[in-house]
């Protein structure tokens, strides 16, 4: 187990996460965090689409 795990295991755990907020952790590096704004939009259609696509089995020949 190295700094980066506890860094993980600690920021993805609620508990944890309040009881060390202020620590910082060396090596820990930085928890990649993409505001949801910047993600690209599924529309509808290409929701479905792609739902549709799974559900379809493929052909034996």
């Amino acid at each position: 187990i190295n700094p980066r795990h506890v860094l993980l295991a600690v920021r993805n755990d609620e508990e944890l996460g309040k009881l060390l907020q202020g620590v910082t952790i060396a090596s820990g590096g930085v928890l990649p965090n993409i505001n949801p704004v910047l993600l690209p939009k599924k529309t509808a259609a290409a929701a479905s689409d792609s739902e549709k696509a799974k559900s379809k089995s493929p052909k034996k020949a």
